[in-house]
């Protein structure tokens, strides 16, 4: 006699949700916040904070149809030819709504002539975007019990004193973690925007300052480094500071930039940064190389790369 098993089938912590566009809504100058629906967006898990997903676009004629959607899809998308890949980029989700299936983006439109420019896939879907257009999210599945991987931003150090920074493109995660801090919180958040437009409200903990930093188009970094330097001075006592770790100082500027804590070593302050990489280097070793935070207690992402489209595909 054959035994049938009974056991829960495993599921993945990622998984291909198919979407549409529900609603559009012009929050600034350079932010579009999308409303993404779905028949099985109640299964979309919500671990908060700066959780990252992809949005997967639809190619010309073809749309879906050449998209894999099995556990090895990456590998087989790889294997198409390039005609045939659908294009897609990172994003931070904002909302989650199980309840109605809705998951919210909020999308840099690039105004200025934009973080990547707006030749890219991204870009061109993002500015004529309509009610009903079809995407492929890929994100959390609730169904999954452990961690999902994708959020940086590490909750076990909110106790210490925070230095939250970056650009427009950086402005939705950071948002997303200031509206999870708890209430004893304290810090300081810089947000580097376009324009003066960009402003968002954002509320915070009592004790955690919000500085926007519109560019009004001075150079991107020109005003997020000089505020980041000065918030360290206040942050930061010198007699607190370790030794100067020069690791980092001849670092090919063409290697990826994205590292996180993983030993969340003792320490009082921590810091995360997000936004055009060669900011972000800066940042980081003005920080860990000339301030001497310990580089365990720095979390430091390039977003995308002056220069380079906005294309992850």
């Amino acid at each position: 006699m054959t035994e049938v098993s009974t056991a829960t089938p495993l599921v993945a912590p990622w998984r291909l949700f198919s979407a549409e566009v529900a609603g559009l809504r012009r929050l600034s100058p350079s932010f579009l916040r999308v409303t993404f629906t779905g028949t099985d967006l109640d299964t979309f898990a919500d671990p908060g904070y700066d959780q990252r997903i992809k949005l997967v676009f639809p190619i010309p004629v073809h749309g879906f149809r050449h998209l894999p959607t099995d556990s090895d899809w990456y590998a087989r998308w790889r294997a198409l030819p390039t005609k045939l890949r659908n294009p897609f980029r990172t994003y931070t989700v904002r909302a989650v709504r199980r309840h109605t299936r809705e998951v919210d983006v909020d999308i840099v439109l690039h105004t200025d002539g934009g973080a990547y420019g707006n030749h890219g896939p991204a870009a061109r879907w993002a500015a004529s975007a309509q009610l009903g257009d079809q995407v492929v999210i890929m994100g959390p599945d609730d169904g999954y019990r452990g961690d999902h991987g994708g959020r940086e931003f590490q909750p076990a150090l909110t106790t210490r004193t925070l230095l939250l920074a970056g650009d427009e493109t950086a402005v939705p995660a950071i948002a997303g973690i200031v509206e999870r801090l708890p209430t004893d919180s304290r810090g300081e958040v810089l947000l580097e925007v376009p324009h003066p437009g960009d402003v968002l409200d954002l509320p915070a903990p009592p004790m955690v300052t919000v500085t926007w930093l519109p560019r009004s188009g001075a150079p991107h970094g020109s005003l997020l480094v000089p505020a980041v330097r000065a918030a360290a001075e206040r942050l930061i006592p010198v007699e607190r500071l370790a030794p100067a770790d020069t690791s980092d100082t001849a670092v090919d500027p063409d290697e990826e930039l994205w590292e996180v804590p993983v030993g969340l070593s003792g320490g009082g302050h921590y810091a995360w940064l997000a936004g055009e990489s060669g900011v972000i280097r800066t940042l980081r070793r003005h920080l860990v190389s000339e301030r001497g935070l310990d580089r365990e207690s720095v979390a430091f992402m390039g977003y995308w790369r002056l220069g380079r489209a906005d294309d992850d595909a």
